[in-house]
């Protein structure tokens, strides 16, 4: 007895367990015919307002792609990205006239991201754009990557930085450039520019950026004459200076262009400097006129 018991109620689980098993509640059964149908692939683009913990590089294929918040260390801080012609055909080569308008672009949205012209700080601003399969999969863009170095002088090296660069010059700031201290050759010729502060006996202070017209590189002494005097000019504008015949009487100046590989790509902005060639002051020259910076008679 018990063991017909026993098989009536195995008999009832089974047959309530298969029951369970063929019912919808609702669903028609089929598990792949409710799933929507993926959208087609589209071209990879990057992503503005971001960082990459990894250097610089001028061709960025997808594999490499791996943004991270610009809040972790970082070495590159994307500002922009904008885009090349559709119906260009290959890669804008080194030099063209499409790099350089990019360049121009990237130019343009670094200063307003940073709040100053970003060369005005220990910053470098360089172009990316696709790799040759991404060209040729149809992609078209150019990104504005942005770069903290160690110095704007010869042998600067990128800094890992956490933080965004948003803003980083629109006030008081430890990238921004400002009082130099000058190390020159055995010909009087100003070699380096080492930063100090400004309440530090000094001989030099950055004056500001003049933009160079779109011309082929210098390569004659006569070629930079006009680098000179747009650096004047805007050495006159800092310091409170009539910009005329007299200035070069009233101070000398340090010119760095960019190279001539950063010229090829488009870069025009020529940082100008206040150079004491005869004393050294303490505290900035910014607006101090004629009287802090007499005509020197010999």
């Amino acid at each position: 007895m018990q063991r017909a018991t026993r098989s009536l109620v195995t008999a009832f689980i089974v047959a309530a367990l298969l029951a369970g098993c063929g019912a919808t509640g609702g669903l028609d059964g089929d598990l792949v015919d409710d799933w929507a149908a993926l959208p087609p692939p589209g071209l990879f683009t990057p992503a503005a307002g971001v960082c990459h913990e990894a250097d610089f590089a001028e061709v960025v294929p997808l594999g490499a792609y791996a943004p991270v918040d610009c809040a972790a260390p970082h070495r590159v801080e994307t500002v922009h990205v904008g885009a090349f012609p559709a119906t260009r055909k290959e890669p804008p080569p080194t030099g063209s006239a499409e790099l350089r308008t990019a360049f121009a672009e990237c130019d343009n949205r670094a200063n307003g991201h940073v709040g100053d012209n970003w060369r005005a700080g220990r910053l470098r601003l360089a172009v990316a754009v696709p790799s040759g399969p991404g060209w040729a999969a149809g992609s078209r863009w150019y990104r504005c990557d942005l770069m903290e170095v160690s110095t704007v002088e010869a042998g600067a090296e990128v800094v890992l930085r956490s933080g965004s660069l948003r803003d980083a010059l629109r006030t008081a700031s430890a990238l921004r450039l400002s009082c130099q201290q000058t190390r020159t050759g055995g010909n009087g010729v100003v070699q380096t520019l080492v930063p100090v502060a400004c309440t530090d006996r000094h001989d030099a202070e950055f004056a500001g950026v003049w933009s160079a017209p779109d011309r082929p590189y210098p390569t004659l002494s006569a070629q930079w004459a006009p680098f000179y005097a747009g650096c004047r000019s805007v050495l006159a504008r800092f310091a409170g200076l009539p910009d005329n015949d007299d200035l070069i009487f009233r101070t000398d100046l340090v010119v760095r262009p960019p190279s001539a590989g950063r010229w090829r790509v488009g870069d025009r902005g020529i940082r100008c400097y206040l150079w004491l060639s005869d004393r050294r002051v303490t505290g900035t020259l910014k607006d101090a006129g004629p009287a802090a910076l007499p005509v020197r008679t010999k």
